[in-house]
């Protein structure tokens, strides 16, 4: 099972690029296996025992079951993930030409760690709007194949940066794509276009806009001496957006049970799509349009708000709290902060933690240095829009918001074995 599961991941990651690339692969793994796509667009018809999703913005997904057991006795599982990584996005007019080369312009998508992307074979992939017979669609591309480098300066010319240096995101992050010469200049939209017919055989008219992210192409693996850990791109956070879908799938018929994996966390999470906005409210407002069946339902419910845990790092250990200091593959983290950057209280703590025990999972929890600040996950801003009990928690890893992140090759099994259990608890705190 361990295998399989890891592979899976990885499969996931490669075929997942962009978020909007990871809730296409998490709806057609729901579609496969029976659940009903749902038209925001369109009168809803919900029933005890069904199975739907819905998406918006075409990067965030909320997948849930209606359980045979009343909800209003029993209320939700909630497992609550984001679709989006820190990366480079292109800008809307991105064509450099420096030195005869041909280069994009780029924009630093949420806390990345910028260094790890020099050196790297990148890729481009996302979404694509344009014009075609009179209407206005849109479609993603992946182009796959590597096609820029954002090459480093070398040593002879920057003695000082093994002393570290600022990283310049305007001057020193657009990736070189091309040489060129004369009049030999490549037309941006136009290899959008390209893409698109390769892709979806279809000829546009027009390529209007685009919200497009470089990826290092290299796949994620299994690594180590004993295959002990997984390395890869978007560990943060498609791994849990992963075990919540395989929790989900593998779920029973009497609960209710939800996945929601929204986008924009790591810029905040303030979007139509993200946490911080309408959309999962909106989606349990449909399912209980009841103002007090929806307050009664809410309050029996529970949210496990699954983001990447820091583990406690062999080379930096005095980054961490000496008794909080979470190991790669010695379980899910529970992640507490007193000044609520995560919500997780006494109540939930401990139905976590005895919902590991009872599954023979380990757990580990972590509290961040008393001098240093504490960051955040959509646990805190879930709970305050809905004033749902939350338990934030998380795999540990390394290497958070690099280009390529590691994780231990264990820990999955852990995490889907317990998010199964929580889908299939009889009774909440």
């Amino acid at each position: 099972m361990r295998q399989a599961l890891n592979q899976g991941l990885i499969d996931y990651l490669k075929a997942s690029p962009t978020p909007f690339h990871a809730t296409a692969n998490l709806a057609a793994r729901l579609r496969a296996a029976g659940y009903e796509p749902l038209d925001e667009r369109a009168e809803w018809h919900t029933e005890a025992g069904g199975r739907y999703y819905v998406t918006r913005n075409d990067s965030a997904i909320v997948a849930f079951q209606l359980g045979t057991r009343p909800v209003l006795d029993n209320g939700i599982r909630l497992v609550g993930a984001h679709t989006d990584s820190p990366c480079l996005r292109v800008k809307p007019n991105p064509e450099l030409q420096r030195q005869g080369f041909w280069q994009l312009g780029v924009e630093v998508y949420g806390g990345a760690l910028l260094a790890p992307w020099f050196d790297r074979d990148l890729s481009l992939a996302g979404r694509v709007t344009f014009s075609r017979d009179g209407r206005i669609e849109s479609r993603l591309i992946d182009f796959r194949q590597p096609l820029a480098i954002i090459p480093n300066l070398a040593i002879h010319l920057n003695r000082e940066a093994n002393q570290g240096w600022a990283i310049n995101a305007q001057n020193e992050l657009p990736p070189i794509l091309a040489q060129v010469s004369g009049q030999d200049i490549p037309d941006f939209r136009a290899l959008l276009a390209d893409q698109l017919n390769r892709e979806h055989g279809l000829v546009a008219d027009a390529v209007l806009d685009y919200e497009l992210s470089f990826y290092d192409t290299q796949t994620a693996a299994v690594i180590g001496l004993n295959q002990d850990f997984i390395a890869g791109a978007r560990l943060d956070n498609l791994l849990s957006c992963y075990a919540g879908l395989e929790a989900l799938l593998a779920s029973g018929p009497e609960q209710s049970c939800m996945l929601v994996c929204t986008d924009h966390e790591e810029v905040g999470s303030t979007s139509c799509c993200g946490a911080d906005g309408p959309f999962l409210e909106q989606v349990l407002r449909r399912v209980l349009p009841d103002d007090e069946a929806f307050v009664r339902a809410i309050s029996r419910s529970l949210l496990i708000s699954a983001d990447n845990a820091h583990g406690v790092h062999p080379n930096y250990a005095d980054k961490h709290d000496g008794n909080h200091g979470p190991k790669l593959n010695a379980g899910p983290v529970i992640k507490v902060n007193s000044n609520q950057r995560y919500a997780t209280n006494s109540e939930t703590a401990g139905f976590f933690r005895h919902l590991c025990v009872t599954e023979e999972v380990p757990v580990q929890s972590f509290v961040t240095r008393s001098d240093m600040g504490c960051g955040s996950t959509i646990g805190p801003i879930t709970a305050g829009q809905l004033g749902v009990r939350t338990v934030d928690i998380g795999l540990p890893t390394f290497a958070m918001h690099s280009i390529r992140e590691l994780a231990g090759s264990h820990d999955l099994a852990h995490l889907v074995k317990v998010l199964t259990a929580f889908y299939a608890s009889a009774d909440l705190p």
